[in-house]
């Protein structure tokens, strides 16, 4: 799927992939921090997700200045992260628009627990998925409907298989 964003010149930056990685590197002063959030289902302090997401976007930027449009996956999941975002951010990036993978919890849980088998992930169990969703109902949904006010949304029907679940043409 992320192939078809590049066609429209995206390029995807996931934020939980950013923050795993991070956790990963021996070098991090985060990496435990990291851990215990991500496997307790909670959100990363946003101070650290998005000097991430900003290392990264430039040095993508750096090598090549075309690519200035970015699909961050998985980022705000709540307003500490929205506000952080737009005070970090302000006059250096416009969100043009949220996309809205819609889909019921228990084919979310069964579709992440199938991904458990061969991720290694720590979070990819019914545990964590359900303080997960618990986490996005009170944190991310607000969020959402933010941005649907706005007008800013494009929904998605992903409860369908991955084949027949179709994305809007983007701008």
């Amino acid at each position: 799927m992320y192939c078809f964003f590049q066609k429209y010149g995206y390029t995807h930056l996931s934020a939980g992939e950013l923050l795993r990685d991070e956790r990963k590197n021996p070098d991090s002063q985060y990496g435990e921090l990291i851990e215990k959030y991500i496997k307790d289902g909670k959100i990363v302090p946003v101070e650290i997700t998005i000097s991430l997401l900003k290392r990264e976007m430039d040095q993508i930027m750096g090598a090549n200045a075309q690519k200035n449009k970015f699909l961050i996956d998985g980022f705000p999941r709540n307003e500490d992260n929205l506000q952080g975002w737009n005070k970090t951010m302000d006059g250096k990036a416009d969100v043009s628009f949220v996309l809205f993978f819609d889909c019921d919890n228990e084919i979310c849980i069964e579709r992440c627990l199938e991904r458990g088998k061969s991720s290694g992930r720590s979070d990819d169990n019914r545990e964590s998925l359900e303080k997960r969703i618990q986490t996005y109902l009170q944190s991310t949904k607000p969020v959402i409907d933010l941005y649907e006010e706005m007008g800013k949304v494009k929904k998605i029907d992903a409860s369908k298989s991955v084949d027949e679940v179709s994305i809007p043409i983007l701008p």
